[in-house]
């Protein structure tokens, strides 16, 4: 619905998205994420749907109410959070491809249709995973630790020329591509022939991009729980507000130095959470989840707090040295 309500109301016509409309949606999308936490209160403590009738694995507890709104707006936070790198990426292809700004919002709307159905089926199969064999949960938390170090060891610099990804050459390998934009069409045809046109070869390369950070996040969620429906509509939210968040962030993400710092952080502290579940359990009980939602949320202000500081920092300089 919020997806139809976007392309069929909002943003019938191709337009460039402002940061003011951008923060506007962000905004919306987080309120609408509070009002389903609601929700999904009511529908655990009173059983909708049959919703939380089972054991969730992570911490071997049956869900209620409050306990499943905190995982669900845990999770929530952390796949936003981690959606920040996405972002960076994302405007990354479209600075290289020249894609038009009033038809970056098109290419984001597919690619977040495409995102929901990607991130369902790996869902679905981590749940069968996890359900058949708990001791995959400590290989998710030792990826998530590996991950969080190969984030702080990798230069914060280093960028990828999407000519020289495989997907990329794949692409161009198998379909014909011509050279210019055609409005917002992602297909033309031309001397009896249909073509890819820069724009699909532009929806390609963010719906991998996706699958990739996906197998980061998706294990992230699963440390807060293995309820495949908090773990779903949790990342469904996140998504919704990707789109809104490139155009809100795009412009600035650079001048925030400190957020891959707080990121791998919040990898690092969901790995660990991970591994040790069963003795945070015993030492804070079942609102530990709480607690971690209170330090990822502390991380992130952290980082851009300290990102933030730097910048002025070297305004300051600069003036000094003028």
């Amino acid at each position: 619905m919020v997806l139809a309500l976007d392309l069929g109301v909002i943003n019938r016509k191709a337009h460039v998205v402002s940061v003011k409309e951008a923060l506007v949606f962000t905004i919306a999308v987080f309120f609408m994420a509070a009002l389903f936490d609601v929700f999904v209160y009511f529908a655990y403590e009173n059983h909708w749907m049959g919703l939380g009738q089972a054991i969730d694995r992570v911490d071997g507890v049956v869900n209620d109410g409050r306990l499943a709104a905190v995982k669900f707006f845990t999770g929530y936070i952390i796949e936003v959070s981690l959606s920040a790198d996405n972002v960076f990426v994302i405007a990354m292809i479209f600075e290289h491809l020249r894609v038009p700004a009033k038809y970056q919002h098109r290419v984001l709307f597919w690619g977040i249709l495409g995102a929901l159905v990607m991130r369902g089926a790996m869902i679905g199969l981590g749940a069968q995973l996890v359900a058949r064999y708990h001791w995959i949960l400590y290989v998710f938390g030792l990826f998530l630790v590996y991950t969080a170090l190969k984030m702080l060891w990798s230069k914060t610099d280093e960028s990828v020329d999407p000519d020289e990804a495989v997907v990329m050459r794949l692409i161009r390998r198998i379909f014909p591509v011509c050279r210019d934009y055609r409005e917002s069409h992602f297909m033309v045809r031309e001397g009896g022939r249909l073509m890819l046109t820069p724009l699909a070869v532009a929806l390609v390369l963010v719906e991998t991009t996706d699958l990739i950070f996906a197998v980061d996040s998706i294990p992230a969620i699963f440390a807060i729980t293995t309820d495949p429906f908090i773990v779903f509509t949790s990342n469904v939210f996140a998504i919704l507000g990707l789109r809104s968040l490139y155009f809100a962030l795009a412009g600035a993400i650079a001048k925030f130095r400190y957020l891959k710092v707080s990121l791998a952080a919040i990898l690092g502290l969901v790995g660990i959470k991970m591994l040790v579940s069963e003795w945070l359990k015993d030492l804070f009980g079942p609102s530990f989840n709480f607690y971690l939602l209170g330090i990822v949320a502390l991380i992130l202000i952290a980082g851009v707090v300290a990102s933030i500081a730097a910048v002025r920092r070297d305004e300051r300089a600069a003036r000094t040295n003028a």
